[in-house]
C-alpha cells in the first residue's frame, strides 16, 4: 500500500513543474555547446565501435557455414582487439565529457539556489521551516550531483548504443528490424505503468526527507528548550513517525520498482522470441544468412543491458528530476529586489498607522505609530504575544506591512531598495549563530575589508576584548561547531561587534539580550548600549531595565500601542507600564 503522498507538516517553499524545471536545464545546457557537441560525438562513435564484436560474429558464423580457412579467423581477431581498445577509449571520453557536463550544470544549480536562499525574507524561512531549506541544498543537490556525474552519462551512453543497435538491424534486414522493434510497445507499456504510479511518490519521498530533517534541525538546535521543559520523548516520537514515513515512501518506491522489473523482463522475452522465430522463417526461405539472424538475435540481446541501464535508472532520474523540480522552485521565487529610489540622509524611524497580520482575517498588528529620533534609543514592551517582535521585524523592513508606511528619514523603505537597505538598518535577535572558521573569519561576515586593529577596536567596545584575548589562540581560534566552546553571552557580545563593524545608522534588538541569562544580562546590556551609541535604535526589550535606560518607551498590548513616554512618566501614570515594572522590581526570577 502506498502512503497517502499529500500529507504534510508544514507549509513549504514552492516546487517547479517539470516543464519549468526543463526550460530552466535547456537554458544553462545551451551555455556549453562544445560540450554537449564532444559528448553526442564521442558517444555515438563508441556505440558503433561496440558494435563491431558482434557483427564480427556474425560473419564468422557464415564463414563457418561456407568453410572458409582458419585463418580468416586472424584479422577478425585483429579487428576485435583495436574495437575493444577503441571503443574503451571512446566511451571513457563520452563518459568524462558528459559528466562534466551534468556536473557544471548542478554546481550553476547550486550556486543559483544558495544565492537566492540567502535573499529570501527571513520570515520565509521562518515559516516554512530550515529542514525544506536544508534537504533541498543538501539531499537533493546530492541527489542531482550524482545523477549528473553517474546516472546520466550511462543513460545517455545506452540510449546511444540502443538507437546504433536498431538501426543497425534495418541494416542487416528490414524485417528483422521491425521484429526488434516490435518489443519497444512492451517496453513504452511498462513506462506507461510506472511512471504515473511512482512520479508522485518520488516527489512526496523528497518532500518526506524535508521534514526529517525539519524534525532534526528543530529538535538539535532547540535542544536546551527541549531538555529543560522534557520534551525528549515528544521530540523523538515526532522524529521516529517522519522517518517512519519517509521509509514507507521509500519501501513504495522499490516495491512499484520491482514490479517495472517484471515486465521490462516480459518484453525482453517476447522480443527475442519473435527473432529467434522470424529471423528462423527468413533463413529456412532463403532471405538473409544465418550469420544475418545471429547479428540481429545478439544485437537484440546486446539491448538487454542499455535498455536495462536506462529503465533501471529511472528510479534514480526520477528521484533526480522530483529534487531539480524542488530546486528551480528556489530559483524562481520572484525576487522582490527593490532598486534604490532614494537614499535617507537623516535617520529617524517611523511607522506611521501600521497593520499585519500573518494570516488574512487574524490581524496582529493594529494601527501602530511609533517614532524614533536620529540618534535615540526607544523601547517596545508588552507582555508575549502583544507584536513586539512583528513590529520590529516590519520596522527593519524583513516584513511588509499591510496598512501604513515604514519610514527612515522620511523615506519609504520600498524606495530605499533592498542592497542599501541592509547598510541602513541591521536587525539583532535572540537566536545568534557563530559560523564555522576562525574567530575572525566569523567577525569579518560584517566588513571582510576589516583589519585585525579594526576589529580589536570593536571587541573592545563592547567588553569582548578581555576574554577574546584570552583564547588559545586570539582572533584566529576556531569556533562553531567542533571549534572553542562560547557561552551564550560571549556569542551575543559577537553579534553585538558585527553591528559595530557593519556600522549601519539604524539597528534593531529584538530581545538580543534574553540569552544571556541574569549574571551576564547587566554587562551585555551596557555592550548593547555601547554597539547602539549614536545609533537610531528600536529596542524590543525583553528586561525592562533596557526601557528604562532608554530615551522613550512603547508599551503594545494585543497589537496597539497603548502608552507611550519617557520611563519615568509612565512609571508615574500609573498604568500598564507600571504595573509590568513593580512586577518586574519585585520578582527577583525575572532578572
Amino acid at each position: 500500500m502506498i502512503p497517502d503522498v499529500e500529507t504534510t507538516v508544514a507549509r513549504r517553499l514552492p516546487v517547479a513543474t517539470s516543464a519549468e524545471s526543463a526550460r530552466w536545464l535547456r537554458w544553462h545546457l545551451r551555455r556549453h555547446p562544445w560540450l554537449i557537441t564532444v559528448s553526442l560525438c564521442a558517444g555515438i562513435a563508441a556505440a558503433v565501435a561496440a558494435l563491431v564484436p558482434v557483427y564480427a560474429i556474425g560473419w564468422l558464423v557464415d564463414a563457418a557455414v561456407t568453410g572458409r580457412s582458419a585463418r580468416s579467423i586472424v584479422p577478425v581477431a585483429v579487428v576485435l582487439a583495436v574495437a575493444a581498445a577503441v571503443t574503451g577509449l571512446l566511451t571513457g571520453a563520452a563518459n568524462y565529457t558528459i559528466s562534466r557536463l551534468g556536473e557544471t550544470v548542478a554546481a550553476d544549480l547550486r550556486e543559483s539556489v544558495v544565492a537566492r536562499t540567502l535573499r529570501l525574507p527571513d520570515h520565509t524561512v521562518e515559516e516554512v521551516g530550515r529542514g525544506d531549506v536544508l534537504s533541498r541544498v543538501g539531499d537533493d543537490v546530492s541527489q542531482i550531483t550524482r545523477a549528473a556525474g553517474e546516472v546520466i552519462p550511462t543513460v545517455l551512453n545506452a540510449a546511444l548504443l540502443v538507437v546504433v543497435s536498431v538501426i543497425s538491424m534495418f541494416g542487416l534486414d528490414y524485417r528483422l528490424g521491425l521484429t526488434g522493434l516490435a518489443a519497444l510497445p512492451l517496453y513504452v507499456l511498462a513506462l506507461r505503468w510506472y511512471l504515473p504510479r511512482s512520479a508522485p511518490v518520488f516527489a512526496a519521498e523528497r518532500a518526506a526527507m524535508g521534514d526529517r530533517s525539519e524534525a532534526l534541525a528543530s529538535s538539535l538546535q532547540g535542544i536546551r528548550t527541549v531538555r529543560v521543559y522534557g520534551l525528549e520523548s515528544q521530540r523523538l516520537a515526532m522524529i521516529d513517525a517522519e522517518s517512519n514515513r519517509a521509509r514507507a515512501l521509500a519501501v513504495s518506491v522499490f516495491r512499484l520498482f520491482v514490479r517495472f522489473v517484471g515486465r521490462e523482463n516480459r518484453a525482453e522475452f517476447v522480443g527475442l522470441s519473435l527473432l529467434l522465430i522470424v529471423g528462423f522463417l527468413l533463413y529456412r526461405g532463403d532471405l538473409v544468412t544465418i550469420g544475418a539472424v545471429t547479428t540481429a538475435i545478439l544485437l537484440f540481446h546486446r539491448l538487454f543491458n542499455p535498455l536495462g541501464a536506462i529503465l533501471f535508472t529511472f528510479s534514480e532520474v526520477q528521484s533526480a528530476a522530483a529534487g531539480l523540480n524542488r530546486l528551480v522552485g528556489i530559483v524562481d521565487i520572484p525576487d522582490d529586489h527593490r532598486p534604490v529610489v532614494a537614499t535617507p540622509t537623516e535617520f529617524t524611524l517611523t511607522l506611521d498607522g501600521v497593520g499585519f497580520g500573518y494570516t488574512p482575517g487574524r490581524p496582529v498588528l493594529h494601527d501602530v505609530s511609533l517614532t524614533v529620533a536620529q540618534g535615540t534609543r526607544l523601547a517596545v514592551v508588552g507582555a508575549s504575544g502583544a507584536g513586539k517582535t512583528t513590529a520590529a521585524l516590519i520596522a527593519a523592513g524583513s516584513l511588509s506591512a499591510d496598512a501604513g508606511s515604514v519610514q527612515i528619514g522620511g523615506i519609504p523603505l520600498s524606495d530605499i531598495g533592498t542592497d542599501e537597505l541592509r547598510t541602513v538598518v541591521s536587525i539583532l535577535s535572540q537566536d545568534v549563530h557563530v559560523t564555522t572558521g576562525s574567530l575572525i573569519d566569523d567577525l569579518r561576515l560584517a566588513d571582510p575589508r576589516a583589519d585585525a586593529d579594526t576589529i580589536w577596536r570593536a571587541l573592545d567596545t563592547v567588553g569582548a576584548g578581555a576574554w577574546v584575548r584570552h583564547l588559545p589562540a586570539g582572533l584566529d581560534t576556531p569556533v562553531g561547531e567542533h571549534g572553542h566552546p562560547l557561552s551564550a553571552e560571549q556569542e551575543q557580545q559577537l553579534a553585538l561587534v558585527r553591528l559595530v563593524l557593519r556600522d549601519p545608522p539604524v539597528a534593531i534588538l529584538d530581545e538580543a539580550t534574553a540569552e544571556a541569562g541574569s549574571s551576564g544580562a547587566a554587562e551585555l546590556e551596557r555592550a548593547a548600549s555601547a554597539a547602539t551609541r549614536g545609533r537610531t535604535t528600536l529596542v524590543v526589550a525583553h528586561r525592562l531595565t533596557q526601557a528604562a535606560n532608554a530615551d522613550a518607551v512603547v508599551v503594545l498590548d494585543r497589537g496597539r500601542v497603548v502608552e507611550t513616554g519617557t520611563h519615568d512618566a509612565l512609571i508615574a501614570g500609573g498604568g500598564i507600564y507600571s504595573r509590568l515594572w513593580d512586577a518586574w522590581r519585585d520578582d527577583p526570577a525575572l532578572h
